[in-house]
């Protein structure tokens, strides 16, 4: 059973989707319980950083979440809150990645939406795919870059488009929205041990 994290943001049904359409089950939760017996966890995200760790903070989620052995995925926001601190209100996050999640200068257009490709690509998730892929990102916060950076994206300023540490991976696109090299992503997640 694959659980995906419910705190109230929107493109849960769309992960959940993407991931039936390749043939597992799904549970979409915020049960402790359930999170913890998953064989994977994915952390959709679509919102607001502040408001989802108060969320995941009144179900002890917070705690939870660093506790994981399973694969783990975060997608967007999901991957943001899995380093130590985000811009967006000021907020502490869970601490998996030691990196900052910083605003977009308004040196071009943000959020940065769109299609993109990758560069310096590496690891398991990401296996089969080239830096002729593109994948679609929507965003107004990056990653920085750091030693769990497993690929890069360039939009005013490099950024990291995944991370990887231990069993935690993290896209900052949404695999589930971008296509067959998407469900490819997914898919590498889904066969992970």
């Amino acid at each position: 059973m694959i659980a995906i994290i419910d705190y109230g943001a929107g493109n849960i049904k769309s992960v959940e989707n993407a991931v039936r359409k390749l043939g597992f089950e799904t549970i979409i939760t915020s049960d402790s319980e359930e999170i913890r017996n998953a064989e994977k966890v994915i952390f959709p995200g679509v919102g607001e950083a502040s408001t989802a760790m108060n969320y995941l903070k009144q179900r002890n989620l917070d705690t939870l979440i660093p506790t994981l052995k399973q694969p783990f995925l975060g997608i967007c926001l999901g991957q943001q809150l899995l380093c130590n601190f985000s811009e967006e209100g000021n907020t502490k996050c869970l601490g998996i990645f030691d990196l900052k999640v910083k605003e977009f200068p308004a040196t071009d257009i943000v959020p940065h939406m769109g299609w993109n490709n990758l560069q310096a690509i590496e690891g398991k998730l990401l296996e089969g795919i080239s830096a002729e892929d593109n994948f679609y990102f929507v965003h107004s916060y990056y990653c920085e870059v750091g030693e769990n950076t497993t690929s890069e994206c360039d939009y005013i300023l490099p950024f990291s488009a995944a991370l990887q540490k231990d069993n935690f991976y993290g896209t900052q696109f949404h695999p589930e929205k971008s296509g067959d090299v998407g469900s490819k992503i997914l898919e590498n997640f889904l066969k992970l041990k």
